[in-house]
């Protein structure tokens, strides 16, 4: 489709069910959860394990033909006290289609973190070079500092630590830790930019600032882009669509 026919009441139903939808369904999968949660296309939100947990106003967006995993395994280790897998993301998060986070000891991401799609995060090898049998042999902590941008396929390896604010380029395997403040790419990832800590810097916590006036600008956007639309045409368009819809 070239244009979103749908009339504004029917997404303004739609936004109040998926609203119900993640608090009924998803905010209970994770062991904690901020205010403000939101996912689109939830069902494409896949949660396995214990000692999963999610800040306020993470924003989420699965697709149908690209879910959004979390995962943690059971395991003897005990990190603080927990024993197996952890993920830790913090608020203000953003997590595109086809981010997969697997954790066998511990995953942190700080405030801010930008996921952009198809972004793999994991801190384990899952077998070990020689023995191919038993999993779990090779695991390091991963940290993933406050204000990160993770460009499209980045793939981050165990044991990394990316500093605050730094960006990783698109498709870059992040083997090695990432000082605050760069812009790496490149398999392996390497430092290709330095990054100005004393300019000032817009963070997804601007947006919410004040969250009920965030939410109603997007109620309100909806309203103008889809407000003229008709029931009819809508219906039509998604019987018969023509090079108009």
């Amino acid at each position: 489709m070239r244009r979103n026919n749908t009339p504004y009441f029917i997404k303004r139903m739609s936004t109040l069910l998926n609203r119900f939808y993640v608090k009924r369904f998803i905010a209970p999968q994770f062991d904690s959860v901020g205010e403000g949660l939101e996912v689109a296309h939830p069902r494409n939100l896949v949660i396995f394990g214990c000692n999963i947990h999610i800040g306020r106003y993470a924003q989420m967006i699965a697709s149908p033909d690209n879910c959004i995993r979390f995962t943690t395994w059971p395991s003897k280790k005990v990190t603080a006290g927990i024993k197996g897998g952890v993920i830790k993301i913090g608020d203000y998060c953003l997590i595109s289609p086809g981010v997969r986070i697997s954790a066998e000891q511990s995953i942190h991401i700080g405030d801010n973190v930008m996921f952009a799609a198809n972004v793999y995060v994991s801190d384990s090898d899952w077998h070990g070079i020689y023995n191919r049998i038993r999993p779990f042999r090779c695991t390091k902590p991963v940290i993933i500092e406050n204000n990160v941008w993770l460009g499209e396929r980045v793939i981050v390896n165990k044991g990394v630590s990316i500093g605050e604010n730094s960006v990783i380029g698109a498709g870059s395997v992040v083997t090695k830790d990432i000082p605050a403040n760069v812009i790496a790419a490149g398999n392996p990832a390497r430092v290709i930019k330095t990054i100005n800590p004393n300019r000032r810097m817009l963070k997804r916590e601007l947006l919410f600032q004040n969250p009920e006036h965030y939410f109603y600008n997007q109620d309100q956007l909806d309203r103008y882009m889809l407000g003229k639309n008709s029931v009819w045409n809508w219906l039509r368009s998604l019987i018969n669509p023509n090079s108009s819809d």
